[in-house]
């Protein structure tokens, strides 16, 4: 199931994109890279998020826990699209995409955009994104700059 943000969901929602990153995004990344990365992200961001009135879409399991999650911002970003590593490649990704493009049509945004990793572009194209161009950039970690990359990528909605 598909459902909005909660309050309660911010501790689930850090935990699950940390343990993506830490663990599935070495699948294609060096660990020097993902421990550069993971550094990045804070569950402040969560409440960040949900402060700023950001859509935040949670893919929950029976029990109502967050499994995979997306944020789409102001001006049809799409922020984070985290799913967590015990439950890839089983369509949250595809579903939680969907439903966020109904929202953004509903709410006449023409054009969504990402960053997407080396994991999740191929999840992006399926949904209809057009991969851009690659993106090579340096995260500041532990004193050094860490090279990595990722793809911006955009869809049409109108």
């Amino acid at each position: 199931m598909i459902r909005p943000y909660l309050p309660q969901d911010a501790g689930a929602i850090a935990d699950l994109t940390l343990a993506a990153i830490r663990t599935t995004a070495l699948k294609a990344y060096s660990p020097e890279q993902v421990a550069a990365w993971a550094a990045r992200f804070s569950p402040q961001r969560v409440l960040d998020w949900a402060a700023r009135g950001d859509t935040i879409l949670v893919a929950v399991d029976a029990n109502d826990a967050p499994l995979a999650y997306t944020v789409l911002a102001e001006g049809g970003i799409v922020e984070m699209l985290y799913c967590h590593p015990a439950h890839t490649g089983k369509g949250l990704a595809g579903a939680l995409l969907a439903a966020l493009e109904t929202q953004a049509r509903a709410t006449r945004v023409p054009r969504l955009t990402t960053e997407a990793s080396e994991l999740a572009w191929p999840v992006f194209a399926k949904a209809g994104f057009e991969r851009l161009h690659r993106r090579d950039f340096a995260i500041r970690h532990q004193g050094r700059a860490v090279a990595i990359h990722n793809y911006a990528m955009a869809k049409w909605l109108g």
